[in-house]
């Protein structure tokens, strides 16, 4: 009786310092040093007008439909996509019928949105959603695709398009990972910026 006891005070005293440390201390030194070091990521990577009013994270997509903007990959977030609460992928295999005529459906609709040949090839994340949903990026073959409907639509020519997509374009995650993308949302605020002088 006198092992079991001091078996389940010793369990007590190991949950309580245990939760303290984990549950207190390590979460403060590591919103401590996200303050310190990240303060900008550590709290949202926010991009704000002029008037200081949050216009949306750069770290999360979200829709554009208009033809003036470039349009984000598709998203499954949400019963209307892009909807960071419910951030989630589609979770559609490969052989779902369902992906496959949702795919077709928005390779026609990219098509015919940005006047290309209906034989032309569409990059696979302008028809496929991300496995969060909240993808900020698209390929750079994706933008460029997309560039002149873009262009045409704000009156501006191509060139000044493209050094828009290359200046919103971020590189591999540490020089090697990934691909480089262009961010949605700072390359249609830059155009509407640009549009606005």
């Amino acid at each position: 009786m006198k092992t079991f006891l001091k078996e389940i005070l010793t369990s007590i005293l190991a949950t309580v310092v245990f939760a303290v440390m984990l549950c207190g201390i390590f979460p403060l030194i590591i919103f401590g040093a996200g303050q310190l070091f990240f303060p900008r990521q550590a709290n949202g990577s926010l991009i704000e007008s002029s008037d200081r009013r949050v216009i949306g994270s750069e770290s999360l997509g979200q829709n554009f439909a208009g033809a003036k903007y470039f349009h984000p990959r598709p998203s499954a977030a949400g019963a209307n996509g892009y909807d960071a609460a419910s951030s989630s992928g589609s979770n559609l295999g490969p052989t779902s019928q369902k992906l496959m005529d949702a795919v077709k459906q928005r390779v026609e609709t990219y098509r015919a949105e940005n006047g290309l040949a209906a034989d032309a090839l569409v990059p696979g994340d302008a028809v496929t959603a991300s496995g969060s949903g909240l993808d900020p990026h698209i390929s750079v073959k994706n933008a460029e695709l997309q560039a002149s409907r873009v262009a045409k639509e704000r009156g501006l020519s191509l060139d000044v398009v493209k050094a828009e997509i290359a200046k919103a374009t971020d590189g591999r995650s540490l020089g090697i990972l990934g691909e480089p993308g262009a961010n949605v949302l700072k390359l249609n605020i830059a155009l509407d910026n640009a549009a606005a002088h």
